[in-house]
C-alpha cells in the first residue's frame, strides 16, 4: 500500500516535487466500481504533469452524496486499487464532501475533474484559481459511469 497516503504524507511528497520544479496535477472522486472510464480519465490526468495525486471521498461523504447503498467498496480498498495503477502516484481518502481541505493543504498545479463540470458549480475552484492553480476539465469516456455498471449489474439474470 505504498501509495496510499496520509494527507501528511502526501505533503511531504508535494514539498518535495516542489524543489525539484516538478508538476502536481490532482483529482478526486468515489471511484466505486473501478471501470475503464475511470483508467481513462486518470492517464489522462497524469499525461498533465509529473505526479498525480488522486482523492477518495471517503465512505460516510459517499454515502452522502451517492445515497443509501453507495459506496459499494470501502474507502480503503478504493484507494489500494487506484493506488495500484501505474498512473496513479498517490491516494489519499478524505472524509468531507469536497475536496476543498485536501487542495487547499497540497495546492497542486492542476486541478483535474470532468467534463460534467462545465454546466454545474465547480466548489474547489475558487480554491485552485486563489493560489494561482489551473483547473481542467476533461473529457470522459461516454456510457462509462459508475452508475450505469450498477445498473446493468442489476439487470443480469442471478
Amino acid at each position: 500500500m505504498r501509495n496510499v497516503l496520509t494527507l501528511a504524507q502526501a505533503l511531504d511528497q508535494r514539498a518535495y516535487l516542489r524543489q525539484q520544479g516538478k508538476t502536481l496535477v490532482f483529482t478526486n472522486g468515489h471511484f466505486d466500481l473501478l471501470h475503464v472510464g475511470h483508467l481513462d480519465y486518470l492517464e489522462k490526468a497524469r499525461a498533465l504533469g509529473d505526479k498525480l495525486f488522486v482523492g477518495i471521498n471517503g465512505d460516510a461523504s459517499t454515502e452522502a452524496l451517492k445515497g443509501p447503498g453507495r459506496p459499494i467498496i470501502p474507502a480503503q480498498e478504493r484507494a489500494r486499487l487506484l493506488g495500484a495503477l501505474w498512473c496513479v502516484d498517490g491516494a489519499i481518502i478524505f472524509d468531507e464532501t469536497t475536496a476543498t481541505r485536501v487542495i487547499e493543504t497540497l495546492q497542486p498545479d492542476i486541478y483535474v475533474k470532468g467534463s460534467d463540470y462545465r454546466d454545474k458549480p465547480l466548489p474547489e475552484r475558487p480554491t485552485v484559481e486563489r493560489y494561482g492553480g489551473q483547473v481542467v476539465l476533461m473529457d470522459l469516456v461516454p456510457e462509462r459511469s459508475t452508475t450505469a455498471l450498477i445498473a446493468r449489474i442489476r439487470t443480469v439474470p442471478e
